[in-house]
């Protein structure tokens, strides 16, 4: 290479190159190709520009380095390469840069799109509407319809053929004889002008289409209306012939429809299910149905299937409010008729007809007066100062649907109540002294009262109203049924339901949420002693089920109303003394019946429930606080135990008041051969064993002979005393039972030994000699049942033992000698997968290092398109500024200049 400075290798090198220095003034005889010339010379630029310039070219240094071998990655190009990037970036990042805030190009055009006055209904009409007015252009012509084609004034459909139409050739050339139609129009429209047509294509004169005359025209439009007219010709001519194959075969078929009349002497016959009409006519009369069917009639058999009955179109499914106002107005038309037989009027004429009868007539200019009603018309007919009622109803034998779906809300874990309620069952001792030390509070308000107001004589027994009033409290309810059976209740229950179905109007929904409380206390009522009535109570559930699942928040308020009274009342009884005989510890039928509804409306398997959580509390309260006094208390204690069981039956919750409830009724009520509290297995309490009150409740053995086995029955086992040697005999059954339920309900729990092993050795301890003998066979059942369970449970449980583990090796503290010196050689771990995570961990970093490098490039290379912009929107406003400011400035000098020449001629003119 030629030494100096830069620019002297630069012209060397051009020079040597053949780039310049050469004598262009003598003409080439061939020039070379300008393209080739310049890829030519563009390489020999190239490549001296990569010879002279030192940084297009990056060479590493090798360490060592070792003959022989091929190394990747010893030179770069990084100019190239940075150019490459770039060019790169420009084809993928900058175009997604510019369009990241592009909306999309297609505009919305159609009618209306865009027009915010004009709703979705408009917009589809008027796209409609404009479509049809656009299609309908295209078809002024039917050519399909014959009826429509007209041609000078006159149907074509009346015409057989088309001569003499006045289709003239205006040719004189050719001759007008016969027909209308031109010869040359002939042979080249209709079947002739091929070998004519071929001709031209031989001699090979390709022209333009020519253009069709009027006369052609025509002709094709004739030539496609006859073949359309033929073939509809062939369509009917087929379809005559089916008909007449059907007529043919209508013998045969006959004999399928028709049966043959015994009344008749065989030549007629009657379809079946079809009434006889006499028909006149004759089979001589109809040649035509003689040709078909012979002898019989053929009209008369058409005339007899007329009388056919015809499918008729099913009523569609009603909505349920259109449900509950049918339901309305059938129980009101009925409760008209039922005051009508009561009034004696008569029954056969309809309500129509009555009415149509006794509206006004339209008066005359000569009326005498003679029809006139002292009464307006809307005068109700059952007698002055009786109101009209507007309540529709359903008849007595018409179901009203059970289910309101206008309130559909869950009662969950957050629901909040009445400060009363949350303070009643939350059980502190900040209330007041008064209410706990008071008198017993009633569940029912006034239920003395009340009670003896329907203990007044009843009436006979009168036909049952369709009509009711909607009451507002339970008095009011008891008026309504002071007069009603039993078995008539849950009636007036539902038709009161229909009347004020929640759709009927909008102060429904309150009324029956006032109902649904009102069945509540009504339920309470008829539990309540001397003579408790749970069969209506069973034939209530339902409305009260339905009502709760459609209103729940207030249902469960008023649930909680009373859980909260009966809680404050356990607090009463327990201040006053639990062994008092008048406190009241355990609950009676009424509260035993409303914790029993409670269990079946709401979900008892919750963890946390508005409803069934302080249901639970209080139950535990009343097994784990109350003392055994009587038969009574026993009777509630195993139905509260019952209600347990079946409140834990899915959930499976530990409820130990209930175990230790029934193994203290087991020792209050069967003869055994313990003497004190010590000397009981366990550590469950048992504060009423042998005392004063409970000794007289074991079981007499010189009684066991009169005993019978029988299902308990829960108001007489709350009538009962101490004496009543049945009813200890059906409460042990009972204690029996729940003992094995909750054996095989609690047989999971890891506890279940410790629970059942002490109640296992107490029914080792009963005398079974003084048992009778249907309770030596349940003893003696669940006594196996409970040591099988017992031992399952002892072979499940294993002792805890130490953790199993691969024995710990004893560290050696021999030195680590290295074979190796190589890096590589050290780097590699013996361990397989720990060498792979290795090189796996250091493959990412890599390959994070390459990302952050890569989005370092673009955050640059975006950066200096946008100082581009920026530097092209500066210039760009420069240039405005600058042609902005000229055209001022010009404009000044301009105004200047004729300022000035203005002042000279003032100056000229004398003036200043």
């Amino acid at each position: 290479m030629t030494k100096g400075s830069q620019l002297a290798q630069l012209k060397a090198a051009l020079n040597h190159a053949g780039i310049t220095g050469q004598n262009h003034g003598k003409k080439r005889k061939r020039a070379a190709p300008v393209e080739k010339d310049k890829e030519k010379k563009a390489a020999k630029l190239q490549e001296i520009h990569q010879r002279l310039n030192p940084f297009d070219v990056k060479i590493t240094k090798l360490k060592h380095d070792v003959g022989g071998r091929r190394l990747k990655g010893i030179t770069g190009k990084p100019a190239q390469s940075k150019q490459a990037g770039i060019e790169q970036r420009k084809k993928t990042l900058l175009k997604e840069w510019e369009e990241k805030d592009r909306a999309g190009g297609i505009v919305d055009r159609r009618f209306g799109e865009n027009d915010p006055s004009m709703s979705l209904e408009e917009r589809m009409l008027e796209r409609f509407t404009r479509e049809r007015q656009r299609a309908s252009k295209g078809i002024a012509f039917n050519l399909e319809d014959e009826d429509d084609l007209t041609h000078y004034g006159q149907s074509l459909s009346k015409l057989d053929d088309f001569d003499n139409v006045g289709l003239e050739m205006e040719s004189e050339e050719e001759e007008t004889s016969g027909s209308q139609i031109g010869r040359d129009i002939v042979s080249k429209s209709h079947f002739g002008g091929f070998e004519e047509d071929d001709e031209e294509d031989e001699d090979g004169d390709e022209g333009p289409a020519r253009k069709k005359s009027k006369a052609e025209v025509m002709a094709e439009v004739i030539a496609k209306s006859k073949e359309h007219k033929l073939r509809r010709q062939m369509e009917r001519d087929q379809e005559d012939n089916v008909r007449h194959e059907l007529d043919n075969q209508f013998a045969a078929l006959r004999e399928l429809i028709y049966a043959p009349d015994p009344s008749s002497s065989g030549s007629n016959s009657i379809p079946l299910g079809v009434r006889e009409k006499p028909v006149n006519p004759t089979p001589e009369a109809d040649p035509v149905a003689t040709k078909f069917i012979g002898d019989n009639d053929y009209d008369q058999h058409v005339r007899e299937l007329a009388y056919d009955k015809r499918a008729k179109p099913k009523d569609r499914t009603k909505t349920e409010e259109e449900l509950a106002l049918e339901a309305k107005e059938a129980l009101e038309k009925a409760e008209r008729r039922r005051r009508r037989r009561m009034l004696g009027l008569d029954e056969s004429e309809s309500e129509d007809e009555t009415s149509m009868r006794k509206g006004k007539r339209k008066r005359g200019a000569d009326d005498l007066d003679d029809d006139f009603n002292e009464f307006p018309e809307d005068f109700n007919e059952l007698g002055a100062g009786l109101e009209a009622q507007d309540h529709l109803s359903e008849e007595e034998d018409q179901e009203v649907s059970d289910e309101e779906t206008d309130e559909e809300e869950e009662i969950s874990e957050g629901s909040s109540f009445d400060e009363g309620d949350a303070r009643g069952l939350s059980g502190s001792d900040e209330e007041h002294e008064e209410e706990e030390e008071g008198d017993e509070e009633q569940l029912v308000a006034s239920s003395k009262s009340l009670r003896s107001k329907s203990k007044a004589k009843k009436t006979a027994k009168q036909e049952l109203p369709f009509t009711f009033p909607c009451p507002a409290s339970h008095e009011e309810f008891l008026d309504i049924i002071q007069d009603v059976e039993d078995d008539d209740v849950p009636t007036v229950v539902q038709r009161i339901r229909a009347l004020y179905h929640t759709s009927l109007a909008p102060d429904n929904k309150f009324k029956l949420q006032t109902l649904a409380t009102i069945i509540i206390d009504h339920i309470l009522y008829v539990a309540s002693p001397p003579t408790p009535r749970l069969g209506l109570i069973t034939s209530l559930f339902p409305h009260l089920f339905s009502l709760a699942k459609a209103y729940p928040i207030p249902v469960a308020q008023h649930f909680n109303s009373k859980l909260n009274l009966m809680h404050k009342n356990l607090k009463r009884g327990l201040s006053r003394g639990p062994l008092d005989t008048d406190a009241k510890t355990w609950p009676g039928v009424p509260e035993l019946a409303l914790l029993r509804l409670i269990g079946l409306i709401w979900p008892t398997s919750d963890l946390n429930h508005s409803v069934v959580s302080p249901t639970r509390v209080l139950l535990g309260a009343y097994l784990g606080l109350g003392r055994v006094r009587s038969l009574q208390d026993i009777a509630s204690g195993l139905f509260l135990c019952t209600l347990f069981l079946q409140f834990e039956l899915l959930s499976k919750r530990l409820v130990p008041e209930a175990i230790n409830f029934l193994a203290n009724s087991v020792l209050h009520l069967a003869p055994h051969s313990y003497l004190d509290v010590a000397s009981l297995p366990g550590t469950f309490p048992s504060p009423d064993f042998q005392s004063e009150a409970c000794r007289s409740l074991s079981m007499n053995a010189k009684a066991r002979k009169t005993i019978v086995s029988r299902k308990a029955d829960l108001v007489k086992l709350m009538e009962s005393d101490s004496s009543d040697e049945q009813a200890k005999a059906d409460l042990l059954s009972l204690s029996f039972d729940l003992l094995g339920q909750f054996a095989d309900l609690y047989k999971g729990v890891e506890g279940f030994i410790e629970l059942y092993h002490p109640i296992v050795e107490i029914l080792d301890h009963i005398e079974n000699k003084r048992l009778f003998d249907g309770h030596k066979t349940r003893l003696s059942k669940l006594t196996d049942s409970l040591e099988r369970l017992l031992k399952f449970s002892h072979q499940g449980r294993t002792p805890l033992r130490l953790q199993a583990h691969k024995p710990i090796p004893i560290p050696t503290y021999i030195p680590k000698f290295e074979t190796t010196s190589s890096n590589y050689l050290r780097k590699q771990d013996p361990d397989h997968e720990k060498n792979q995570a290795a090189k796996l961990r250091n493959q990412y970093k890599q390959e994070k290092k390459g990302a952050i490098r890569e989005l370092r490039k673009d955050a640059r290379f975006l950066a200096s398109v946008e100082q581009k912009k920026q530097i092209e929107r500066d210039r760009a406003y420069n240039e405005r500024m600058r042609r902005v400011f000229g055209s001022i400035e010009s404009e000044r000098a301009e105004e200047k200049s004729m300022e000035r020449e203005k002042a000279k001629e003032r100056r000229r003119a004398g003036k200043k």
